[in-house]
This record gives structure tokens, sequence and C-alpha cells, in this order.
């Protein structure tokens, strides 16, 4: 019997590039969705031309930072500065369930296919639109990616080292927040429809979504006036807490003590060494104080074992400790193998590679990916045919027109 998805009958036109759309669209199409990604040949989605490539060769069609992003969905090429394409992408927009787009705001209204036109079309849809700064107010037209609405956001202020520049968090990181809110936003707006027949608008800014991780921190400055910043690995409240040495070529071991049991824990762990019973380090309060010094002798215990050594030893001592895994480690982890996060597929082009899964699992189905990253157009006769509908005669009229570009 063939298992019943969630998203199963959902049908969403992705208009979206690069990261939040994309993301939030793969979630869908991952738990059964009918997805459509929409892309032209003329300005293909940048990551497209971004690495990791196969074997290190470059194509539209070698990147994994796109294909990771992409899984799930059927590939579609159209020109949408073209009439015979916006004529095209209105089709798929009265097709659709859920639109997402994610240009500057306005963009989607100015080529004539914003959430007023989408509503004449298919009065109940359902429009995600998702930029940095929202669609109104004094910065709409800001335009940029997730590592600028990260750095307005507050993140590149307190990350990083005291005593250096702001280095701001691994990756675009609004990029990698925002479609967890917009997935969950597109669920709830779902179950508003089912019960009143009613479509929306969802404005998604990048940048509050983003805000929403540093709460701590915000209402520590409105109860204190404490400005937060740079602070290493180190914690306000935990000591010791950061990543030490381990024997081998650049190879760490995150560790962090929360409690007073977690610190006799590590002494344990250790060996309860000598300089471990020094007064000031009983509490947490002394061990903040002197953080530094616990750091150099911590240093020294770790050094001449193996990062995995310094896991498992403080782990079964009840020390929240964890190697510092590359994504080369995360592909062998063996958690995560019998998790089943990664999905090998049959990509036309780059052959049986791997696509990454989703960090949770419901019982009774398997949430995806279920198909590797479209080619460019790879289905450009599928979707306009089987999907849209069109005849032999009005794809070859598209053709013509300049529509499938």
């Amino acid at each position: 019997m063939t298992e019943q998805l969630p998203f199963d009958g959902l049908k969403v036109a992705d208009f979206s590039w690069v990261g939040v759309g994309p993301i939030t669209a793969k979630y869908l199409a991952d738990h059964g969705a009918t997805v459509v990604r929409v892309e032209t040949e003329g300005r293909p989605d940048i990551l497209r031309i971004a690495g990791p490539f196969k074997d290190g060769v470059p194509g539209p069609n070698r990147s994994h930072f796109y294909g990771d992003f992409n899984a799930s969905k059927y590939g579609l090429t159209l020109d949408l500065k073209n009439q015979a394409g916006l004529d095209v992408a209105c089709r798929l927009i009265e097709w659709a369930d859920v639109y997402i787009e994610s240009f500057t705001a306005g963009t989607m209204s100015a080529l004539g296919i914003g959430y007023e036109r989408a509503r004449e079309l298919n009065p109940d849809i359902l429009m995600v639109s998702t930029c940095l700064m929202g669609q109104t107010g004094s910065a709409r037209s800001f335009a940029g990616y997730g590592f600028h609405a990260g750095a307005i956001a507050g993140y590149y202020e307190i990350t990083g080292w005291p005593d250096l520049p702001p280095d701001g968090p691994w990756t675009a990181y609004t990029d990698t927040v925002s479609p967890r809110f917009i997935a969950a936003l597109v669920m709830a707006a779902l179950d508003h429809r089912r019960r009143t027949g009613r479509g929306q608008h969802i404005d998604a800014a990048q940048m509050e979504m983003g805000l929403q991780f540093l709460a701590p921190q915000i209402i520590d400055y409105n109860a204190s006036g404490r400005l937060v910043s740079r602070n290493g690995n180190r914690s306000d409240t935990a000591a010791p807490h950061g990543a030490y040495p381990c024997a081998g070529d650049d190879q760490w071991c995150a560790i962090a003590v929360d409690t007073e049991q977690q610190w006799d824990g590590l002494r344990r762990a250790m060996g309860d060494p000598a300089w471990a019973g020094d007064d000031r380090f009983q509490a947490v309060a002394g061990r903040l104080a002197h953080h530094g010094k616990i750091d150099e002798h911590l240093k020294q215990w770790t050094s001449d074992k193996t990062a995995q050594e310094v896991m498992q030893l403080l782990q079964a001592h009840g020390v929240p400790s964890g190697v510092v895994q590359r994504s080369s480690d995360l592909l062998q982890d063996p958690q995560l193998a019998h998790r089943n996060l990664y999905h090998y597929l049959d990509h036309p082009e780059m052959g049986n590679i791997p696509y990454t899964g989703h960090q949770f699992r419901i019982q009774g189905y398997d949430s995806g990916p279920r198909s590797p990253a479209p080619l460019l157009g790879q289905h450009n006769e599928f979707v306009l045919k089987e999907l849209l509908g069109m005849t032999d005669e009005d794809m070859i009229e598209a053709v013509i027109a300049g529509a499938i570009a």
C-alpha cells in the first residue's frame, strides 16, 4: 500500500531562489507536495554556479549546494520578462495552492504577478513573500543575502572574539533559520484556509525571523540595559565552556559544564587532578572568574587524546561534550546513518549522491527527499503538459514566443 504523505495533493509554485524560499518549498516537497521550481536560463539560481561541484567540475547542473535545497521538485524554465513566459507563470499560479517568491519587495508586482494579480487568478491562493526586511517600510528595498540580515539583526556584534572584529555565525544565518518559521506559517495558513476558505499573503521578513533567536539578549537589555558583545566560546552562566584541542591535525572537542554535578563528573573523568581541587573552582562564579586558568589545564588534558576519546570519556561521566565535526565527518557519522538522515539518489548528471533529510522522524511514512534536484529545465514538457494541461500546440507556441528560456 502506498504511504499517505501529509502534503499529498498540495501544489506549490516555487518562484524563489538561493536559500529561504527553496528550502521552504523543499520541506513541503519532501513531505509529499508537488512543487514546481521556476528558473530561467538567462539568470539561473546563483547556487547553480556555486560549489561544491561534483568531482570538482563546474556546471549549472553539478552544484550540490543548489541540489540539497531543491530535491523532490520539478524544474521549469520561464522567461518572466517575456509576455508568453508571464502567461505560463499565470497558468502556474492558477494551478497552485501555494505561491512562494523571495525577491526584493515589489519585484513580482512590477512583473505583473504580485499578490493582487495572483488573487485575481486564484482567489484562495496562499502567497509567501520573503525578503530581508519585509514588504513594507523604509528598508523594504534593501537587497542582499542572509549574511546581511544576520548582521542587521545583531548576530555579528555578538559572534566572534572580544579582541577581533565581528565575525558572525557561520553561513548566511537567516537563510537557514527562516525556512523553519515559514514552513510552520504555511501549515497554519493552510489550516486557516481549510476552515475558512480564505487564502492570504504572508510577508516574511528574514531579519525579524532571525531576531527570535536573540530573545534572551534582547530581554536582558530591556531589563538591565546590559549590551552583549563578543565572548568567543565562553558562556555567561557555565564554565568551563569551549572547544578544546585534541590529538591530530586541527581536531577539537566541545565541552560545556552547566552544573556542579557536571563539574564533579569532569574532575572524575580527568582522574581528579590536584589543580581541579582549587577552592576557587568549586562554584560556578569562581570558575567563570578563572576560566582562562581552567582552559589551560583542560587543553593539556585533551591535547594527547583523540576528540572521540575525550567525548566518550566525558559523556560516560555525564559531562556534555561533542566532537567538532566537519561535513565529511557528518556524512560518516554512525548516529546519522542509523537515523537515515542522508538519502542517496541518482542524479542525471552527478550520479548517486547524498541528499540531506530531516532531523525528525514521524511514524508511518518516510519524509524524503524523494527525487534528486532537477536539471535546469528538466521537466518543462511534463509541467506544461501534465500539470498545466497545455496542448502540444500551446507548448510549441510558447517556445516560439520565447517563454521557455
